[in-house]
């Protein structure tokens, strides 16, 4: 799997891209393209690095607060314009297909009736395991106000796991656990925040999970300000897993 961190932002981050992730991985016989998470501030940050409309595969939405799914009208509006022949799959929780399609027409009123390709949707609920662009998916709610998805991604022996936004649970360390990667959301570096994680936690949730490495994204604007060089210092203390702190465009290969 290739990792590519297209934001690593909180909701109103004036610098830093809304938190996304962009999935590349493959077996012997193709290749998936899957980005998780879409906020209003990531859809420019990916058409940067891809101008092939027919490129992605998947989209997975964490859940529904606007920071994490408010760019998909943009980006199914630029495929549109580009022509993208392929069908774009959009996974997530139960009624995603209803919410999405109310904001792609809210968005633009007539976008769905002349779409040139087809958008499918694909539910992954807690406690089932749902196998869709070449990957195998299970999902986890988070402690976060608005209900939210944390999810695994397997492919052969490669595993990645996505917290989307909120609090580490015991659901969410059991999908987590032996994971290559965990990508948690991080928002404070040791206090705790309603419906966050923190820094500390999130190191001691991935040390339970035995992860074999953390990156840490949305984090706080003013927290990532002030006490950056505290959290880098935090992060190369721990030496029985690998922690990072990434930036936008940054890379990731398990």
């Amino acid at each position: 799997m290739k990792i590519k961190f297209i934001g690593v932002g909180e909701a109103f981050d004036e610098d830093l891209p809304n938190t996304s992730i962009w999935v590349r991985t493959r077996d012997e016989r193709n290749e998936s393209s899957i980005l998780l998470d879409c906020g209003p501030t990531v859809p420019p940050s990916f058409w940067k690095i891809s101008r092939d409309p027919d490129d992605l595969d998947a989209i997975w939405i964490s859940h529904f607060h606007g920071d994490h799914f408010f760019g998909l009208p943009a980006l199914v509006a630029r495929f549109q314009e580009m022509k993208r022949g392929r069908p774009l799959l959009i996974l997530g929780q139960r009624e995603i297909d209803k919410i999405v399609t109310q904001t792609l027409r809210l968005a633009y009123t007539s976008l769905l009736d002349k779409l040139v390709y087809d958008i499918r949707f694909l539910t992954v609920e807690p406690g089932e395991v749902v196998e869709a662009a070449g990957v195998k998916w299970q999902s986890a709610v988070t402690g976060h106000p608005q209900r939210d998805l944390a999810v695994r991604m397997e492919r052969g022996a490669k595993s990645l796991f996505y917290s989307g936004d909120g609090s580490p649970t015991d659901e969410t360390l059991s999908i987590a656990h032996g994971a290559d990667l965990v990508i948690h959301e991080a928002f404070r570096l040791d206090t705790n925040t309603p419906g966050h994680g923190n820094i500390m936690n999130c190191i001691d949730f991935a040390r339970r999970a035995k992860a074999h490495s953390l990156a840490l994204v949305h984090i706080e604007r003013d927290e990532r300000r002030k006490r950056w060089e505290e959290i880098l210092r935090v992060s190369g203390d721990i030496k029985d897993f690998r922690v990072l702190a990434p930036e936008p465009g940054d890379e990731v290969e398990i």
